[in-house]
């Protein structure tokens, strides 16, 4: 007995391993808030529920190579519609995002919507984010925002949705009801684009989901990555040859960003390998989180 606890205090009070210095650390009304900086790498940590995770990371030498492979995924949507001028980002994290959109389409018109005014505020001070004349951010719940701008007959050629904060879905942003929604303030073209989870038997629901609104859809993942995108439109799917015409005009646009476009149509699929016996998410019926957990 003596001996255990002799054992467990030498452990506690070992030196431990040193972790990445962390700049910046609160509580906001929906999250734990991290800032932590290693080896010239600067990211933004979300505590959801159980871990932690870094909702967005920054090579302090090379701010515009984007770090994890899903950012890179969402440029994927460009394919679709190569030449955007009104687009709306749900979900902010560092910016990296709206940020990369703002500098390749510097003349077109962008909304970020981000519910967490402690998250922009960690943005701009951490990771060089500002907004532009012809880039704003709007303080809200994603679903109002596309709410109101339905009712305001606003319009968009590209909608991120980037909203999923760990291992945390909004339930709200997964629904029929809320991809109808958006399908309405898409230009006829226009583009959704979906960061989302590629496993659980959440992936079932969320792929009948998407089909029943949408129809055909990509359904693209990377080896390298744990995430899916889902990348929808309103009207038809482009052909391959049309795909791979576009990468080649933007490879040289996204090549600053470490984007290699020209490597994401194979990997960009068309095929249904889901359950289609499941049900589809709907604001009765939406227990995402409970799926995710599952496998």
């Amino acid at each position: 007995m003596k001996r255990a606890i002799f054992i467990l205090i030498a452990l506690v009070l070992a030196p431990q391993p040193a972790w990445s210095k962390v700049l910046h650390k609160e509580r906001s009304l929906y999250r734990n808030i991290l800032v932590t900086q290693e080896d010239g790498l600067r990211c933004l940590v979300f505590t959801v529920r159980r871990d932690s995770h870094s909702q967005s990371c920054q090579y302090l030498d090379h701010p515009k190579r984007m770090v994890f492979a899903y950012v890179r995924m969402v440029m994927g949507g460009l394919l679709l519609d190569p030449h955007p001028h009104h687009i709306l980002v749900v979900g902010l994290g560092g910016g990296t995002i709206p940020t990369t959109f703002s500098e390749i389409y510097p003349d077109a018109d962008i909304d970020v919507v981000e519910i967490d005014p402690a998250v922009l505020r960690v943005a701009r001070k951490y990771f060089n984010f500002h907004e532009t004349p012809k880039m704003k951010v709007t303080l809200s719940d994603g679903r109002v925002f596309v709410k109101r701008a339905r009712l305001a007959s606003e319009t968009y050629d590209l909608v991120v949705l980037d909203a999923f904060n760990g291992d945390y879905i909004p339930e709200h942003l997964m629904t029929k009801e809320f991809l109808e929604e958006v399908k309405s303030i898409l230009t006829d073209g226009g583009v959704l684009v979906a960061n989302t989870f590629s496993s659980s038997a959440l992936y079932d629901h969320e792929s009948q989901t998407y089909k029943g609104v949408y129809g055909k859809f990509f359904n693209f993942r990377l080896p390298v990555s744990g995430n899916r995108v889902v990348i929808a439109r309103k009207g038809k799917l482009p052909d391959d040859v049309t795909l791979g015409k576009r990468a080649a005009a933007l490879e040289p646009l996204l090549a600053p960003y470490d984007v290699d476009i020209k490597t994401f149509a194979p990997h960009m699929r068309r095929d249904e390998d889901w359950d289609h016996s499941r049900r589809m998410l709907t604001d009765q019926y939406s227990p995402a989180n409970l799926l995710r957990g599952e496998h």
